[in-house]
């Protein structure tokens, strides 16, 4: 059982940045590919980034050069690192782990773009 906290999200203005963290407890968190992931009201909840085990990375076209993914395994911890945000960015983000068939999902945190 992986049980994933996030923080980090608020409100910014187009242009600033924000960092999501997500914290994990429970077993060897290291083995997990680990994913960000985004919904809006109405629509389909997306993929952001996922990272790997072993640290290969993999982005949503819409996320390319502004956003960062990484984690640290030491700390069971998850990141991401959002630069050069745009309104469209407003969305609640999710941690999500994977292995085989397992699959644990963050309750989120609200990231609000606006003026």
């Amino acid at each position: 059982q992986v049980q994933l906290v996030e923080s980090g999200g608020g409100l910014v203005q187009p242009g600033g940045s924000l960092r999501l963290s997500c914290a994990a407890s429970g077993r060897m968190y290291s083995i997990y590919t680990m994913g960000w992931y985004r919904q809006v009201p109405g629509k389909q909840r997306e993929l952001v980034a996922t990272i790997t085990s072993g640290g290969s990375t993999n982005y949503a076209d819409s996320v390319k050069g502004r956003f960062t993914i990484s984690r640290d395994n030491a700390k069971n911890s998850l990141y991401l690192q959002m630069n050069s945000l745009k309104p469209e960015d407003t969305a609640v983000y999710y941690c999500r782990a994977t292995h085989l068939i397992l699959d644990y999902w963050g309750q989120g945190t609200q990231v609000t773009v606006a003026s």
